[in-house]
């Protein structure tokens, strides 16, 4: 697929995707007779990560390590598992900031 259905997909915007692809996070699309970027499914399913990812707040860094965690299928699981532990605790610290300034905000709005 090209890379507006790529972005489309992954909701990602085509600038965004050539980003990632110029600063490694994720490999170039291969180009097709016509010099398009060609997408996989499994690169779009990378972008989709990504744009979730990011969305939730992880950095580019932090994305970088989590995909080649996913990627590196001989990797210590050890060292996968305490890594991906810690980030799902700091996403859950993060949603119970969330909740907590969600309950500041409608404790405003009923005194309004």
């Amino acid at each position: 697929m090209n890379i507006s259905e790529a972005a489309r997909q992954s909701g990602l915007s085509s600038k965004t995707i050539r980003y990632y692809e110029e600063i490694g996070l994720v490999a170039p699309a291969r180009r097709g007779d016509n010099g398009y970027r060609q997408y996989e499914q499994r690169a779009v399913e990378e972008l989709q990560f990504l744009a979730r990812a990011r969305d939730v707040g992880f950095d580019l860094d932090e994305c970088r390590q989590l995909l080649d965690l996913h990627r590196d299928s001989g990797r210590q699981s050890r060292h996968a598992r305490e890594l991906v532990l810690e980030k799902s605790n700091q996403l859950q610290q993060r949603i119970e900031r969330l909740l907590a300034m969600r309950e500041v905000l409608q404790d405003m709005a009923s005194r309004c």
